[in-house]
């Protein structure tokens, strides 16, 4: 018989240092649920998600998804059942993840072995995201952060953008850039910026049209690559992304789990499709199972410690652009 298990549900908070904003809005603090799976004889495994209000999250909603797990956690639930005993999001990432470290932590296998990746972790280079922000502003945190982080990751929103790029770029002429506008452009701005964005260096645009307008892309030759975020959830979701996007973004609380976002890269890139790993606004918990999924991707974001007052202890080791593979204390 396998050990009993208990399934442990808490919220955190995490203080941004001090705003972070997109084209929907703005946030203070990391608002996160971390799920813990403890067994009989004293293992534990623990998750972070966080709760999008995007995708008709919220914290609360998560916990109780999560709580309502309970008896199966008990009953000894499982990784690949789980995919089909909860739907994606964020509370299925928690307790996926959970469930991932459990098993590295009773068994002594590291994660990376589990997943069968063909090659031990390495550290990877993430993007380092700017704020929205007025262009000088924008210029003056890439001026800032180009001094240790290669690839800028800039979030933009519609009119003024490409004054808020032309900023950066002046500020950090040697950076390499990302633009994501979160679902806040027309494709107007992107027919009007993108051939200038494309002069600029900017290697590739996520997320320019709202999800339910990507048809509108079909057919456009835009100069610049463009990623699919707010549009790519799980499996389900790659096969119409096909021909009006170039690069996916896969992030576990999208996907819900890293079970989840390992089968997706694989199909991504049988399909053609360059991949990006991303994530939320969150601590080094939840970044720690990214790290698996973002080795070999074309482009990695997983700077969301950097961007907190303070990430939990222990977290994962940043060298200027490079995030290092977790630790098992941390994670996996």
């Amino acid at each position: 018989m396998p050990p009993t298990r208990r399934l442990l549900v808490r919220r955190e908070s995490f203080p941004i240092r001090g705003a972070f904003r997109i084209s929907r809005g703005s946030k203070t603090a990391a608002e996160v649920v971390v799920a813990e799976v403890r067994d009989e004889d004293g293992f534990a495994g623990r998750g972070e998600c966080v709760p999008y209000a995007r995708y008709g999250e919220s914290v609360d909603a998560v916990v109780g998804e999560l709580e309502a797990m309970a008896d199966r956690v008990a009953d000894g639930l499982g990784r690949l059942s789980l995919r089909t005993a909860m739907k994606p999001g964020a509370a299925r990432n928690a307790l996926d993840c959970a469930l991932w470290d459990l098993e590295a932590k009773r068994t002594r296998v590291p994660a990376w072995i589990l997943a069968e990746l063909p090659a031990e972790p390495r550290a990877l280079t993430t993007c380092f995201t700017l704020s929205l922000e007025e262009p000088e502003i924008m210029a003056a945190a890439a001026r800032q952060a180009a001094a240790r982080h290669e690839l800028l990751k800039m979030k933009l929103t519609g009119d003024g953008d490409l004054e808020r790029v032309h900023a950066v770029r002046e500020a950090a002429p040697g950076a390499r850039l990302i633009v994501d506008a979160n679902e806040g452009w027309t494709l107007d701005h992107l027919v009007r910026y993108a051939p200038a964005f494309a002069t600029l260096g900017v290697e590739l645009i996520e997320q320019p049209l709202p999800a339910g307008d990507d048809e509108a892309l079909r057919g456009y030759r835009c100069p610049v690559p463009l990623g699919a975020d707010e549009s790519c959830h799980g499996l389900a979701s790659l096969e119409r992304l096909r021909g009006l996007y170039q690069v996916v973004n896969i992030k576990l609380d999208k996907t819900g789990g890293l079970t989840e976002a390992l089968l997706l890269k694989s199909a991504a890139e049988a399909a053609g499709f360059k991949v990006m790993v991303g994530c939320m606004v969150a601590t080094s918990l939840a970044m720690a199972p990214a790290v698996l999924a973002g080795q070999g991707a074309a482009f990695v974001d997983l700077d969301g410690p950097l961007l907190l007052a303070e990430d939990r202890t222990p977290g994962l080791r940043y060298d200027g652009a490079l995030v290092h593979p977790p630790e098992p204390e941390l994670w996996g």
